[in-house]
């Protein structure tokens, strides 16, 4: 890359920063718990409109679509951790099982790796947790 280049991207992330900061002054240091309550588990029928067969009749069902959003999320490590735990709440939400999210994630330390993989279950066994809380 260029100088030029180089510049050009800088100045772009600082204006897309400023421009996000000026949008939704809320989402500055926002954390995993802040994150989740923006964007809580959706109904099943709300998640099969917006992530399942809506769109795409044909195409893959909200629960798989979850699932595979996960291990994708597993393999970013780190960077994946917040919307882990949104995105395991709406797959049981939409009918995956425990035991399927479970395998989805160990499927990923291939991947990702252990450490990204044991992050993963570790965020995924306290949102199995909350939920059997939260059930009668």
């Amino acid at each position: 890359m260029t100088d030029a280049f180089t510049k050009l991207f800088q100045q772009m992330l600082e204006q897309g920063q400023e421009m996000a900061k000026a949008f939704a002054p809320p989402l500055e240091g926002l954390d995993a718990k802040g994150f989740e309550k923006l964007f809580p588990a959706m109904p099943k029928d709300m998640l099969e409109a917006f992530f399942g067969k809506t769109f795409n009749p044909d195409g893959l069902d909200a629960r798989t679509r979850f699932l595979v959003t996960i291990a994708a999320l597993t393999v970013q490590g780190p960077l994946g951790e917040p919307q882990i735990r949104v995105t395991v709440q709406n797959a049981l939400a939409a009918g995956a099982t425990k035991r399927e999210i479970a395998e989805v994630i160990w499927q990923m330390s291939m991947f990702g790796g252990l450490p990204a993989m044991q992050k993963a279950l570790e965020i995924a066994q306290a949102v199995f947790a909350e939920t059997e809380e939260k059930a009668p």
